[in-house]
This record gives C-alpha cells, sequence and structure tokens, in this order.
C-alpha cells in the first residue's frame, strides 16, 4: 500500500508546520498549502490521497475552496474550523467534505479521524476497480459479472437475485476486509442502481445475507465464506481472483 500523501491547507505558518511535522512522524507524506493556487500546483504535480482544508485562510475561503476542489476532484477532505456550530459544519458537508473537525483539537484524534476517513476512500476506490472486472473465482466457484453467472464447485448454475448478486460483489470486491453494515449499504448503493428504492436497514442486511448464505455456503449455519464479524459487520473470509477475463 502507498504511503499517504496528505496536502495540508492552512495559512498560519506555525499550525502548518505542526501538523505538517506531526504527520510526518505518523507514516505520511505532508505537503504544506496557503491556499488555492498552492493547492492546484499540488495537483498538477502529483497524486493527492487527503486533505486537510482549513475553513478561514485569510481573503480565501475553505467552503468555496473545497467546493471548486469538488468540481474536478474526489479527493477526500477533511475541513477544520474554530468555528464548529451546526451551520458551519453543514456548510462543510454541503460541499462535499467528508468530515469536519473544530480547532482546537486532540493531535490524535486528527490522525484517527484521517485513517478512518482514507479507510474508506480505499475500499470505495477498491469497489469501484474492481467493479470493473468481469471474472471473480474463490474457493472453487465463479462469477462472470457480464452475464450475472454463479457457478458452483460441482459446475452447476446458482440462481442469486440481483440484490443478492449485489451483495456478493460487494464482498467480491473486498475480501479479508470487516465491513459494517453502513459500508455494506453503501457498496450496494454504487453496485446496485435499484438500491435506492430498496429497504437498506441494518435488519435487511442481515436478511439479505442469511439468503446469500443459504445459497453459497455449504452449512449456512456455519459459514466458512461469508462469516460474522463481531461488533463490526461480516467478512469475506476466502480468497478472491479477480480478472477482466
Amino acid at each position: 500500500m502507498s504511503i499517504p500523501r496528505i496536502l495540508v491547507v492552512e495559512d498560519d505558518t506555525e499550525m502548518r508546520q505542526m501538523l505538517t511535522r506531526y504527520l510526518q512522524k505518523h507514516g505520511t507524506i505532508a505537503l504544506p498549502a496557503t491556499g488555492e493556487v498552492d493547492i492546484k500546483k499540488h495537483f498538477d504535480s502529483g497524486r493527492i490521497d487527503l486533505i486537510l482544508l482549513d475553513v478561514m485562510l485569510g481573503e480565501e475561503s475553505g467552503i468555496e475552496i473545497c467546493a471548486n476542489i469538488r468540481k474536478e476532484h474526489n479527493v477526500p477532505i477533511i475541513m477544520v474550523s474554530a468555528l464548529s456550530t451546526d451551520q458551519q459544519r453543514m456548510s462543510g458537508y454541503s460541499v462535499g467534505a467528508d468530515d469536519y473537525i473544530a480547532k482546537p483539537f486532540n493531535a490524535e484524534l486528527l490522525m484517527a479521524r484521517i485513517k478512518a476517513v482514507l479507510t474508506r476512500s480505499r475500499r470505495s476506490a477498491s469497489l469501484s476497480h474492481r467493479r470493473r472486472q468481469t471474472s471473480y473465482a474463490f474457493a472453487g466457484w465463479s462469477h462472470d459479472a457480464r452475464t450475472d453467472e454463479v457457478m458452483s464447485p460441482a459446475g452447476y448454475q446458482v440462481a442469486l437475485s440481483q440484490r443478492e448478486l449485489a451483495l456478493l460483489q460487494v464482498f467480491l470486491a473486498n475480501p479479508h476486509i470487516p465491513l459494517t453494515r453502513e459500508e455494506i449499504v453503501e457498496g450496494l448503493n454504487i453496485t446496485d442502481s435499484t438500491a435506492d428504492n430498496q429497504d437498506v436497514s441494518g435488519r435487511a442486511i442481515d436478511m439479505l445475507v442469511g439468503r446469500l448464505r443459504s445459497k453459497v455456503e455449504d452449512n449456512p449455519k456455519k459459514p466458512q465464506m461469508l462469516k460474522t464479524q463481531r461488533g463490526v459487520g461480516y467478512v469475506w473470509a476466502v480468497d478472491v481472483i479477480a480478472t477482466d477475463a
């Protein structure tokens, strides 16, 4: 996994230096910026994995900068501000911020929030990438996403509903990664265009998992592939090979 490249957009010199030193100490590449001109230069010169964006940047507005970034980039953005009212937070979220943290903040808490946002971003990127794959193989099974065919190790086709197929693809795109029910719902929304019209509550996810297990597990009561991860949600516990053909 590549080292995260984090852009620190802060016009206060002391705060900017403190944040970049702290992030570098914790295994990231921290890139300093003071405003929108610097942001554009960094985008032109290399990959950016996450942006820490101060809301008040002298004559510039972090809210407006966030909105401008969102017109061209999907990079995760955490807004940082001394203003922490609900209205201010909503302003950040409304223009595409992924998270919002108020000053003064605990540095360890900030690092935890950065890691959480990066993890969500990488999982989403993994799903988006692997959705383009057309063939999956796992534990003797195969799934051809072009035809929606799911073949058992015995060589017979297993009929899955569109909802069950969407759930299977979420897990095949994220093997060995424990997924919360919320992350599964997000994956279903990406994979299945009809998801907005479906019941995606936690209970509905549990029932959907049960139906999928009944079709792909030898013993659904003791699943070997789609396992429950206590305190988290579910995890696809076997290796998956994904290809373009």
